[in-house]
């Protein structure tokens, strides 16, 4: 069954991971990849139960990064976007030899919001609202998120547009996977393990992002102040998207910078 994960291979250069979010497929990046393909070897994958690899049960953060690990570059800088972002920073935990950066866009430790620790997150309310929307209709349900990874940008019709055309251009994500994927938002905390990370970090955010409150990049600071931030004053939830010429010049940056 692992054997039908998706990858779209392209480009020349260092090798460098593209991992998507919650709901999308590695289409996502479709508008990126000829900004990027002249410099670095990108590898977009479709998660399990998503695109192209729908037909792959939905599995927890943790095994997403094992098969990733396992069908991915012997060496490579890994870029995750919100859930993605969990998955690649779990890979950088459990292979820092394959995985030399970590690029985390539009990401959280902890999605989810926690009032015992002033934690900014999304509520968990919400989640759980969104849970119970899938089983009533899902394609709806990825439509809301969609809205919400776009409200706030100056672009937010533009942005939707773009990923719902990625989303449509490959086979629906299977239910399972959307629900799986949102108990991992709701559940995930990797809080006490980012200090462990010593490859070069580059975290990314939009200040204008209603998932991921702009603030966590300042916790992030105390908690894994071996990493460096990128904040995006234009932005929400998908800076890429919405600013993928600044996008694509910060992480540029970033990848060129010299090994310690």
């Amino acid at each position: 069954m692992t054997s039908k994960l998706h990858w779209h291979t392209e480009g020349q250069g260092s090798d460098l991971v593209l991992i998507h979010g919650w709901g999308m497929n590695g289409a996502v990046w479709q508008q990126l990849l000829p900004l990027l393909t002249p410099h670095y070897r990108v590898h977009c994958v479709d998660l399990p139960g998503y695109g192209h690899s729908s037909s792959i049960d939905g599995v927890s953060v943790e095994e997403m990064a094992h098969l990733l690990l396992e069908y991915s570059p012997a060496s490579a800088t890994w870029l995750g976007w919100s859930l993605g972002g969990l998955v690649a920073t779990q890979a950088a935990l459990l292979a820092p030899e394959r995985v030399t950066r970590l690029v985390t866009v539009a990401s959280s430790p902890k999605f989810a919001a926690d009032s015992t620790t002033s934690w900014r997150g999304i509520k968990p309310q919400v989640l759980a609202d969104f849970q119970q929307q899938l089983q009533d209709d899902f394609r709806l349900t990825v439509e809301r998120f969609m809205a919400l990874q776009a409200m706030g940008s100056p672009t937010a019709r533009q942005d939707i547009k773009l990923l719902k055309q990625a989303v449509l251009s490959r086979p629906s994500p299977h239910p399972e996977a959307l629900s799986a994927g949102l108990k991992q938002l709701a559940d995930v905390d990797l809080r006490p393990l980012v200090a462990k990370i010593q490859q070069p970090w580059l975290r990314m955010y939009g200040r204008l992002d209603g998932l991921v409150p702009v603030k966590i990049a300042q916790e992030l600071d105390t908690l894994a102040p071996q990493s460096q931030r990128q904040v995006f004053a234009a932005a929400s939830h998908a800076p890429f998207i919405s600013h993928p010429a600044e996008f694509t010049q910060a992480l540029r940056e970033f990848l060129d910078q010299p090994d310690d």
